[in-house]
């Protein structure tokens, strides 16, 4: 049996549960449809077990029962910080000799993350978070391309929750940066990554509202968003945060000063990497005031500083994310139109797939091409809304892993 671990809050009291619940040796703890009628009574059934499981195949029932949950929170006017603690499934409860589902759930992840930047309670926050963070690295060191390609997907696709999804993506961007082409010791690793994650608390409201703001920026928005990094230092002190690397890199990540990184303070140092990661996250995804920029575009705003000089933090991005990022889009020299699905031996000579043929058709199986191959070349990359044809991001995601098969022709 596939077991996945519930949270004893995501149980509605007084509804019928969705599907059963089980132990973690899944025997049956309660029925499908069974009502427990107090907090004290599921407690009891629970007892001294550390967590309870549904089966995998009926977890799509349980997160929809879940999401009608928030919306009942929410309609019953319960606290922000209820509603933020409240998780279907921890992402961080692995129990030891079980399967699990080996896909990760992005949609899933990307609400969580939603809720946690919204945690306004110091006892749960931080557990929270570092619980968010170690579950980005796991995913990002067991398919770097998957993830880069998944929060890419999601950047240009998903405005709603935009704040979470642009968190994750610079998390990701900086960890592989910092740790694969930098060097950074691990604790400088670890606090770029929190600080990524964190960087914007001090206007994450106001970064979701911005994504879909048809108007121009008001001077009030304006004043918001260049005094957030240090209402966001303020917020993450406030929530018990200590770390000085941490706090100063958020309270440095919109700094815009150029030059070299040897120079600075630890703190600094890790600040321009988010600030070079923000800018180039920033640019590829939408808003509803503006389109998509280009890859191209996206790499030059990253990769050259104020003075139009190389920097160092941007060119160590570029090299772990690559020019053409897994998620983004290009056209081929034989004018097949395609996605990056995995980064190639450098940076401008990724694993494509195609879905759209040069006669201009959808193909319906994506096509792997080595765009290191002169046939095979990238002649342009191309903005999300100049493709004109839906694609599973499921099937592409299987794409991003080193093992799937090739279809190359």
């Amino acid at each position: 049996m596939n077991l996945l671990p519930v949270t004893i809050d995501a149980i509605h009291i007084g509804s019928p549960l969705p599907c059963p619940l089980r132990d973690a040796y899944g025997t049956l703890l309660a029925v499908q449809g069974y009502v427990f009628r107090s907090r004290q009574e599921l407690e009891v059934m629970v007892g001294t077990r550390k967590e309870i499981f549904v089966d995998a195949d009926h977890s799509d029932i349980f997160r929809r029962a879940f999401m009608n949950q928030l919306n009942s929170m929410v309609i019953e006017d319960r606290s922000l910080g209820q509603i933020a603690e409240t998780q279907p499934m921890p992402f961080d409860a692995r129990p030891a000799g079980f399967e699990v589902s080996d896909e990760p759930d992005w949609l899933d992840l990307q609400g969580q993350t939603h809720a946690i930047l919204r945690d306004t309670r110091a006892e749960t926050f931080l557990p929270r978070l570092y619980r968010l963070q170690a579950e980005l690295e796991r995913l990002t060191q067991r398919n770097p391309d998957g993830s880069l390609f998944a929060l890419i997907h999601l950047s240009g696709t998903e405005l709603k929750h935009y704040s979470a999804t642009h968190a994750m993506l610079v998390c990701v961007m900086c960890y592989l940066a910092a740790r694969d082409v930098l060097r950074w010791p691990g604790v400088h690793v670890k606090a770029v990554c929190n600080a990524a994650l964190t960087m914007n608390m001090g206007m994450t409201d106001l970064q979701d509202r911005l994504a879909v703001q048809l108007d121009p920026l008001t001077p009030e928005q304006g004043r918001r968003i260049e005094s957030h990094a240090a209402r966001s230092v303020d917020q993450l002190q406030q929530m018990g945060v200590e770390d000085t690397l941490w706090l100063e890199a958020v309270l440095y990540h919109r700094n815009h000063t150029p030059g070299p990184l040897a120079p600075r303070s630890d703190g600094k140092r890790l600040g321009r990497l988010i600030q070079r990661a923000d800018m180039f996250g920033a640019r590829l995804a939408p808003r509803s005031s503006r389109a998509a920029g280009s890859p191209a575009s996206a790499m030059q705003t990253c990769y050259f500083d104020e003075n139009r000089q190389i920097d160092e933090a941007g060119a160590a991005l570029i090299k772990a994310v690559g020019i053409y990022s897994p998620g983004t889009y290009v056209k081929l020299v034989n004018g097949e139109t395609a996605v990056v699905v995995r980064r190639g031996v450098n940076s401008t000579t990724p694993k494509v797939a195609v879905l759209i043929n040069r006669q201009g058709m959808a193909t319906g199986v994506p096509m792997v091409r080595d765009t290191s191959q002169p046939e095979f070349r990238i002649a342009s990359g191309l903005r999300y809304q100049d493709i004109k044809v839906n694609h599973s991001l499921e099937r592409l995601l299987l794409l991003t892993k080193s093992s799937a098969t090739d279809r190359a022709y």
